[in-house]
């Protein structure tokens, strides 16, 4: 979209561009289903992965302060936005136990309707009405009609003269989830004569060509194995578990679009309390439950910011111990939190803070719990009495109880704080008069605390906040509405 990324982000800009897209599909006679990741799933299967990504990202993000060059870091608010603007225009959205790609693949088998996606996975499902790669889907130039490229996997199988059978492990096998696989080098299996443009690309066609010789997945496995001389049986039985992740059960989402069901769940999931997976399933809570729940761990969001300072995260670490509090499978030990040091990711292990009004909530029963209790854990978490709210439009409110937090907590510039509140009102003017004109301040991109300080703030709203019901934003941790008081 070519928006900007380094300094907070233009999320008037972008909800805007959201609402065109989807009015877009509306026009052509296109009825959208919106299916969300919700969290790393059930298992560790790939932390090391994720570990992995999650560095480099923390490098991208030290270079867009560097630099100023966009490095695709997406501000933090950018998915509350999204699911806020959908939740608006009334989309059906559902968010998922874990990765949505299989479950999203089944629904679209049943409904025989395409998949519009960037992820890659797609181009291995069978779908029969195919995928649609979002980068060639030309919805700015549509009329009536959305020019676009559809893939099948039948066209890719014919093409490279391979059974269909085979894609799940060449998806595996070309993946970079499992070091060992990294190791073999698909390029000896080429057929020579032919040019090719990247070492990337010659390797999937190796891969492809050495994949001619088989019929079924689970021998291609079994022969992969024998190219790494130091495979385990773990990490094969690992690898074997992969392929089978593009198997297509029935799909639970079907259930949910047309009859409201609940989702189903793993075995690992169903002692979680229904109204948490509800609650989840409707984009009202965060993916990031789960993981604390079911992993004892939290990969802790990566703003733009510079190397040099600590992360923005550890200012409200004190609004975490609390939601931790609320997580009785935590116990006493905590969450182990991942998060930069330097450009270096490191473990902490954040312990639980019950305290207070806190003492009296549990989990299970947390929805019947009395509203001005919710509010009082709030209240004394950010370390705001009712009082000081007295007189702030409610829309404010949530955002005037951080902004004192933020203010005690990571003692920002004055320009910073005065900017901030110019904004605001600025912005509740815009909504009381119906206006999306959004107001610029800028501030002295030399001063390497801007970025920290404000980093810090949207991460403290961040943590307060999920989206529920058409144009509100609503508090996080667990504790349900509280905008309108």
């Amino acid at each position: 979209m070519g928006l900007e990324q380094n300094h907070g982000g233009q999320y008037l800009a972008f909800q805007t561009y959201v609402q065109s897209f989807f009015t877009t599909l509306e026009e052509c006679g296109i009825k959208p289903y919106v299916v969300l990741d919700g969290g790393s799933g059930t298992s560790n299967i790939k932390l090391e992965t994720n570990m992995e990504r999650g560095g480099d990202k923390v490098r991208r993000a030290n270079s867009a302060a560097q630099t100023g060059n966009t490095e695709d870091i997406l501000p933090v608010l950018t998915q509350l936005v999204f699911q806020q603007t959908l939740i608006d225009m009334v989309v059906p959205l559902v968010k998922c136990i874990g990765e949505a790609d299989c479950e999203l693949a089944a629904l679209a088998s049943e409904w025989r309707c395409p998949v519009l996606s960037k992820d890659s996975d797609f181009y291995i499902f069978d779908l029969p009405a195919g995928f649609l790669p979002l980068d060639h889907f030309r919805w700015e130039a549509a009329d009536s009609y959305i020019p676009c490229k559809r893939y099948t996997t039948s066209r890719f199988c014919s093409f490279f003269k391979i059974n269909d059978q085979l894609l799940p492990a060449f998806a595996t096998l070309a993946g970079n989830d499992y070091e060992n696989l990294r190791e073999i080098k698909w390029v000896k299996f080429l057929n020579g004569g032919r040019r090719r443009k990247t070492y990337r690309i010659a390797s999937l066609e190796g891969l492809l060509n050495w994949l001619r010789c088989f019929q079924t997945t689970e021998d291609a496995i079994r022969a992969a194995m024998t190219l790494m001389p130091n495979v385990s049986r773990q990490e094969q039985t690992m690898v074997e578990k992969a392929t089978l992740e593009y198997r297509l059960p029935s799909s639970s989402l079907q259930g949910f679009f047309t009859e409201g069901a609940a989702l189903s769940l793993p075995k690992e999931v169903t002692w979680v309390p229904d109204w948490v997976c509800a609650s989840l399933a409707k984009g009202d809570l965060s993916g990031d439950v789960l993981d604390m729940l079911l992993l004892g761990r939290r990969n802790m969001h990566k703003p733009v910011e510079f190397d040099q300072l600590p992360s923005s995260n550890l200012v409200s670490q004190p609004i975490r111990q609390v939601l931790y509090g609320l997580l009785p499978a935590l116990g006493r030990s905590g969450v182990l939190e991942v998060d930069r040091v330097g450009l270096d990711l490191h473990t902490v292990t954040v312990k639980p803070v019950v305290q207070g009004a806190t003492q009296g909530l549990r989990l299970d029963s947390l929805p019947q719990a009395d509203r001005t209790v919710r509010l009082k854990v709030c209240l004394e978490t950010l370390g705001v009495n009712q009082e000081t709210l007295e007189g702030v439009p409610p829309p404010l409110r949530l955002p005037v109880a951080v902004t004192c937090y933020w203010l005690r907590r990571a003692k920002p510039d004055l320009k910073l704080l005065k900017s901030l509140l110019m904004v605001m009102i600025q912005g509740e003017l815009n909504r009381q008069k119906g206006l999306t004109t959004a107001l610029k301040i800028h501030v002295s991109s030399a001063a390497r605390e801007v970025l920290q300080e404000f980093s810090s703030f949207q991460l403290e709203l961040r943590g307060n906040i999920s989206v529920k019901g058409k144009g509100s934003m609503t508090t996080y941790w667990l504790l349900g509405e509280s905008d309108s008081q």
